[in-house]
């Protein structure tokens, strides 16, 4: 069954394929400055981004794979580049209790639902709905008891390239019954563009004074705490690396840093809410978004076991996610914004990433 099923989307990719395609179920956005942007609608994921260094050299940023079949399931279980859905990150034990029904999700993540469960929207086929140079618009349509999810959503992700070297990411979503929604961009980026050279070096900066702490589990306490005085301190930027070995339980927890930060822009696009520069590359990436909370993975699973782009073999720490988002489990956590979506409401989230260099 599931090779018919990859079957028939390859089948739908092919057919969908404009000249806008630089390979089948590919289409790549660009502007005026070179700069490039590949989306697949597999997953609704960035497939590449390919930006100038300080020399005018256009380098690919994030990693991925070279051929569309490659992130299918059967080929490699991973989340690069993708739109997630329906709810990015950890729901404890997966459950959730809307209007006093308790709805079980898959567990598959040390007993927790992660990334809408095993069969979750970055393994499905987005919907091409609009498509030009400089953008694509998408459409995912999720029955009710998609991954046990409650409700017939339709959820539309947006990526827009401007001209002055941004990525703009437009989420929207809809419901018939209510629902919870959480949806991210699971891009790994690496700014020297070369994805055999480690991120430690790269210079972070998060806008943050606190963050969640979780368990051996990776699960969210329900605590909120400062990060001044912890490893976890951005709030001045410094290497990825400077602290991540530091004798910190949340570190041992984390295998590295795999956590929410409790952003300190109050839901203002406007201001910077972290941002990531690479001294070899002088590629610099600052991150705007509406949402509360960032969660900031430095890579710390990968092992060298998939071979990426150009044959590479991704090893730890060769890539960071910087995943715009409600903090995890807030489904069960009615203290902190809430991810629920009900009829009649349409969900908005939005995440700008901004290319420049230094």
């Amino acid at each position: 069954m599931k090779k018919i099923l990859f079957a028939l989307c390859a089948a739908v990719l092919a057919a969908a394929c404009t000249p806008k395609e630089a390979v089948p179920g590919v289409y790549t956005l660009s502007n005026a400055n070179g700069m490039q942007v590949s989306i697949t609608p597999f997953g609704g994921r960035i497939t590449a981004i390919q930006v100038p260094d300080r020399s005018g050299v256009l380098q690919d940023v994030v990693l991925g794979f070279d051929k569309v079949e490659d992130y299918y399931p059967e080929n490699n279980l991973s989340d690069f580049g993708a739109a997630i859905g329906r709810y990015a990150n950890r729901i404890n034990q997966g459950k959730i209790t809307l209007d006093g029904v308790t709805y079980q999700l898959p567990q598959n993540n040390f007993g927790h639902c992660l990334h809408g469960g095993p069969t979750g929207w970055q393994y499905q086929l987005y919907q091409v709905v609009e498509a030009d140079d400089t953008h694509i618009k998408l459409l995912r349509e999720s029955p009710d008891g998609d991954n046990n999810f409650p409700g017939n959503v339709k959820a539309y992700v947006t990526y827009t390239l401007t001209d002055d070297n941004a990525v703009d990411i437009a989420y929207e979503a809809t419901t018939d019954a209510p629902t919870v929604i959480n949806m991210t961009n699971h891009s790994y980026f690496n700014l020297s563009g070369d994805p055999t050279r480690s991120i430690v070096g790269d210079i972070l900066y998060v806008n943050a004074a606190n963050f969640t702490p979780v368990d051996s589990t990776y699960m969210t306490t329900g605590e909120i705490v400062p990060v001044a005085g912890t490893p976890f301190d951005f709030t001045v930027p410094k290497p990825i690396g400077q602290d991540i070995a530091a004798d910190c339980q949340q570190l041992k927890n984390g295998n590295g840093y795999d956590h929410n930060w409790c952003l300190d822009t109050a839901g203002d696009i406007s201001v910077v809410a972290c941002e990531l520069y690479c001294p070899e590359s002088g590629i610099d990436l600052k991150v705007y978004t509406d949402e509360p909370g960032v969660q900031v993975y430095s890579g710390n699973f990968l092992d060298g076991s998939v071979v990426g782009k150009k044959g590479i073999a991704y090893q730890q720490r060769t890539g960071i996610c910087l995943e715009t988002q409600h903090y995890p489990d807030t489904p069960n956590k009615p203290q902190w914004p809430s991810a629920v979506l009900r009829p009649g409401e349409t969900y908005h989230s939005h995440c700008i990433f901004a290319f420049s260099v230094k």
